[in-house]
């Protein structure tokens, strides 16, 4: 991910100062920049000299000290709260009076992060999709206390860096990765009620989508979602539905591509991957394990599942101002998701087919599991006015 966003940066015209914790560290980040220039001089959408031209603004240090003197930093270290605090008491030590100290986490609380340093005011979230030089969405992410320029900054950048940007508050997932986590359960859910993975994502390709959920797994890494599960694991709701399938897979260290195996199998370095008997095994002793007699899922009602999970956290997300409006719900999931332009996003698709037939899907799938499929206020709201997802984009 630092190598994406350095990159990024370089891209458009900007210096880089890339800090690591060693030297080996500092080699392996230049060799990560300069793997993606190498590629691009091979394909020869670049000379060998833009690619020199390109890396004589990229420096790298392994002392923070050698932030002084920069305008913006961006943090992207691994998603422990604890790890990013001790970051930014360096950045908070050494960065000049009025840097922007910008955090790349993609779901921890950055007003927490940003009290603990003595200048809250200057942090912001900047959250980039891997690979960053690549996708279009950031979400700028506006903690509670800090200063509308160095909001405006984090869109500037964007702007510069030719990204989408979408403007989210703060909470677990932000506006993205949090309804992600929602309509995953409700695919995990089907997936252990009978559903194969593989079922799961031919339907959601179908769709239009350019890959299915655990396709999509398996491509991030398998480890990054356990270890967000674990995190999460002393708040999680005692009545709540857990799935643990991905849990016994990632036990047996089958994190997707970058380990041969994850929902797929990846034979010989492979990137499109087979399905997996001994997956399928393992979901069978799963559901033996929860009590579960599987049943079978029509594609219809697969979809119907999935969308209306997605459509139901949407709506709790722009109730609750997470979003400021659908329509940044729909850019958020079209630019960073793979929702499938066409349809519009997911607030759009349901306003074409009608909120009140999102509204009984929820409350039909509710008979099964009343906690998960609790109708978003909103939802309930513009049902009962007649009104749709796009009345209040116009608000």
């Amino acid at each position: 991910m630092g190598a994406g966003i350095a990159v990024a940066l370089l891209d458009v015209g900007l210096p880089v100062v890339m800090i690591e914790r060693d030297a080996e560290s500092l080699a392996r980040g230049r060799a990560n920049v300069e793997k993606v220039y190498d590629g691009q001089v091979a394909k020869g959408r670049i000379s060998a000299s833009a690619k020199t031209g390109l890396m004589a603004r990229y420096t790298g240090a392994t002392v923070y000290d050698a932030l002084a003197p920069v305008d913006l930093v961006i943090e992207a270290v691994f998603e422990d709260m604890e790890v990013k605090k001790a970051v930014f008491a360096e950045l908070d030590r050494v960065c000049k009076p009025g840097a922007v100290l910008a955090t790349n986490t993609s779901y921890l609380d950055i007003d927490q992060l940003a009290a603990s340093i003595s200048r809250p005011s200057d942090v912001l979230g900047l959250h980039f999709f891997s690979p960053a030089n690549i996708m279009k969405l950031l979400e700028i992410v506006v903690p509670a206390r800090v200063t509308e320029d160095v909001v405006a900054t984090g869109f500037a950048l964007a702007k510069r860096l030719n990204k989408v940007a979408v403007r989210a508050g703060v909470c677990d997932g932000f506006i993205g990765n949090r309804i992600l986590a929602v309509y995953r359960q409700a695919a995990d859910a089907m997936m252990e009620d009978g559903a194969s993975p593989y079922q799961i994502d031919q339907t959601v390709r179908e769709f239009g989508y350019p890959m299915g959920p655990y396709q999509v797994t398996d491509l991030a890494g398998g480890d990054i979602g356990w270890a967000t599960r674990k995190r999460r694991s002393a708040t999680r709701d005692p009545q709540a539905r857990y799935v643990q399938i991905a849990d016994r897979l990632c036990e047996r260290g089958w994190f997707g591509q970058k380990t041969g195996r994850g929902y797929y199998l990846y034979e010989g370095g492979s990137r499109s991957g087979a399905p997996d008997s001994d997956v399928l095994a393992i979901i069978d002793q799963e559901r033996v394990r929860a009590g579960i007699t599987p049943r079978s899922f029509t594609n219809e009602e697969i979809m119907r599942r999935y969308m209306a999970a997605m459509i139901n956290e949407g709506a709790n997300v722009v109730q609750q101002g997470i979003a400021l409006c659908p329509a940044d719900v729909d850019l958020t999931l079209v630019a960073g998701y793979g929702f499938p332009r066409d349809r519009g996003g997911p607030m759009k698709y349901a306003d074409t087919q009608g909120l009140d037939r999102i509204l009984a899907d929820i409350r039909e799938f509710s008979l099964q599991d009343p906690l998960f499929w609790q109708p978003s206020p909103l939802l309930l709201d513009l049902v009962a006015r007649g009104a749709n997802f796009d009345s209040l984009n116009k608000a």
